[in-house]
Formats: C-alpha cells, structure tokens, sequence
C-alpha cells in the first residue's frame, strides 16, 4: 500500500494506473468512467500533473466558456487535456472527434471522464467510435485500502474520503453522496418523476441485495407500474449505483433460474440504507450474509475491472435452490464460486461445486476462516486472502 502521509494529499495508488498509462500510447482518447468519488480526478491529476491541463465541467465558468465559443474553447484546449464530467457537454464529442482525426497519430491526445455510463458511452458510439479506448474505475478495492480498515470495509464501503477519514462522519457522507446523486444526476439523466418513490426503491433494493432481480414485486411493493421500475434499474446500472448478474445457462437448460441478480457496487451504501450502523449490528443483523456475498462479489468485480481482464461474470441457481454464487468466464477456462459469511469450513459446503463445475475447472469456496488444503481443483481460500493474490 503506498499512501502520502499528509492528510490533505492522501493518495491511495490504484490497481488501474498501469492500465491507464498504457493506454496512453495506444488510443488517442481515453475514456473513464465511475460512480462520483471514486477518484476518477483524483488519480488522473495524481499521475498526469504537469503533463496534461484538467478542465472540469462541474465548473460553470467552463461550461460557459465552451457553449459560447466551442472553437476558441477547443483552440485553448486541443492536447494533453483532461476533460472532466464530459456528458455535460455531448456537444463537445463531435469537436474532439475533428480535432483526433486531424491528428490521428497523437496518441493520450484527450482523456474524458464521467460519472454517466449511459451519457457517456452514447456520445462516444456517435462521435468516437474506433478512437477511444474505455476503462472504469470503482470504488478502492480490498488491496487498495489500508490493512487496518479492510475488515470494516465488508460494511462500510471504500469510497476514497471515508476510507481518508477512517470512517468518521460516514454516515454524514452517504447522505450527503445519495442527496446529491437524487438532486444533480438523476435530473440530467432522466425525468425521474417522484423522488421519493425513488428513494423508497433505492431502500428496496438495498434490503434485497444479493437476491434475484423481482421487476413486479418491486413495483407492486411501490405502486409503480413494471415499466417505471425497469427504467428506474437501467437508471442505477448506468450511474454505477448497482450491478447486475446474469445466470449462466450453458448446459444447463430449461433447470435454470433466468432472472438476474442485483449488488450495489459499494457496500457501505447498502448498510446506510438498511440502517446497519456498526460492526454488531453487521454481524448479528439480518442482511450479513447479503452483505457479505455483495462485498465479495463486488470485490471480485473491481479486481477484474481494474486490471482490465476480459472476463464475464454469472451465478446459476437450478429450479430447485442449488445455487453457485459467482463464475468468472475467461473464455479458455472458468472459475465456479461458493461464498459463506462463516468461520467455520464444513465439507457440504462443497456440494454445489462439485456437482456443477466440470473436472478441469476450477473451484472455489470463499469464507470467514483460515485458508486450508482441499483438492487438486477445489480450493478453500479465506476471502481476504483471495483478493489480496495476483
């Protein structure tokens, strides 16, 4: 872990710079997206400081300056710039796409950020395509964070500034963070319609993380049609608030469950909205299991992304209950696995793997307890330990 000591400068090194200088000799711009506080800006002026000028359209004064005059804006700003919350301004991408094409050679020419998959990503298929290689960053992941907050992190999250201040006023912070997505975000997505109903969904959710993915009980919970509550998730996927997981249906047939299930990408959010406010109320409450099956995965997910692998990710569960929690599809081989809030390792809890994975794939229970010998393709890992490794 490399962290600056003074307070006001704390920098936690992110698994996702290698990628991201890499991909600064190879594309002529750089797309990267997040949730809001995840430290987009904060590691680009990190690594890039002195190299590239930092324009932010959170700032009015830029967002002025480009509507009002989109050729001289773009004659100030034309290399090694970092444009920051970009989906503020679609109609800058077809500028940068004249200004890459008359410069096709000039690789890490514009790096844009933004906290909008959907915005983001819908200017890009128009304006970019071809010319912009897309990373994302998430929330710190379990090595990224300081070994003595990593515990806690199962349920408070890793967000940057409350792993800064050691949790302190986190509560304060995750209002302030969904206030703020409810108000601003949500407004320049989409006309949301009752804040409140959305809010009450959002809670939803959180309460039924980790389970199947329910449009009509959700919507008969609220009073919403199916409709309202399906564009409600789209809204949420995009902005990085939650994730889903598909079921993996290769072989299995007509036996399997075909409803996705649904994470949060960041735990701590989860225990705000469920009310889960300490370590007691964690391990005792109701949703420790779903919390800790949300970390896990979740973790997984970030470790993957952040190092830019191709993988694909799925859970299967059978008609009748029998359930794999995750699988990492690496296209040439797959990894199948269990996770158990517990501490303790009972052999049954090997069953699913053995009857699901095929003999050369690998298979994994992730828990609470100490790493320990198993077999030669089945592996009992405590969960720190896996996503410590490689």
């Amino acid at each position: 872990m490399t962290t600056l000591h003074n307070q006001e400068n704390l920098y936690y090194k992110r698994q996702l710079e290698d990628v991201l200088m890499r991909y600064l000799d190879i594309f002529p711009v750089i797309g990267l997206t997040g949730p809001r506080q995840s430290g987009k800006s904060t590691m680009l002026l990190q690594l890039l400081k002195g190299r590239f000028t930092y324009v932010s359209f959170d700032d009015y004064k830029m967002t002025s300056l480009f509507q009002s005059d989109p050729e001289r804006f773009m004659s100030l700003y034309n290399n090694r710039v970092i444009f920051d919350e970009v989906q503020k301004v679609p109609e800058l991408f077809s500028h940068i796409k004249v200004a890459v094409d008359n410069d096709r050679n000039n690789y890490g020419k514009f790096i844009l950020t933004g906290s909008s998959q959907f915005l983001l990503m819908k200017s890009i298929t128009e304006s970019l395509a071809g010319r912009i290689g897309l990373l994302s960053l998430l929330p710190l992941q379990h090595s990224e964070i300081p070994e003595e907050l990593r515990e806690e992190a199962i349920f408070r999250g890793g967000f940057p500034e409350i792993i800064k201040r050691g949790y302190e006023y986190s509560e304060e912070w995750y209002s302030s963070y969904i206030e703020t997505y409810l108000e601003k975000d949500l407004r320049q997505l989409t006309n949301i319609g009752d804040l409140r109903d959305f809010r009450r969904f959002i809670n939803l959710l959180a309460a039924r993380t980790s389970q199947l993915l329910n449009l009509s009980g959700y919507a008969r919970d609220i009073g919403l049609s199916v409709s309202t509550i399906k564009r409600w998730v789209s809204i949420l996927e995009t902005s990085y608030v939650i994730f889903l997981l598909p079921p993996f249906y290769e072989n299995f047939g007509k036996r399997i469950v075909k409803s996705p299930k649904v994470y949060f990408y960041d735990t701590g959010m989860v225990s705000y909205l469920t009310g889960v406010r300490n370590r007691e109320l964690f391990e005792n409450g109701p949703m420790s299991g779903s919390i800790f099956e949300n970390f896990v995965v979740s973790e997984i997910i970030k470790k993957e992304r952040h190092r830019n692998s191709q993988a694909d990710f799925y859970f299967l569960r059978t008609s009748h209950g029998d359930e794999i929690d995750l699988i990492v599809d690496r296209r040439d081989s797959k990894e199948f696995l269990e996770i158990k809030s517990g501490y303790t390792f009972r052999p049954q809890m090997m069953k699913t793997l053995e009857n699901f994975r095929e003999p050369r794939q690998k298979g994994i229970l992730l828990y609470r307890g100490d790493t320990i010998p198993f077999s030669d393709n089945i592996s009992v890992i405590n969960y720190a330990d896996f996503l410590k490794a490689g």
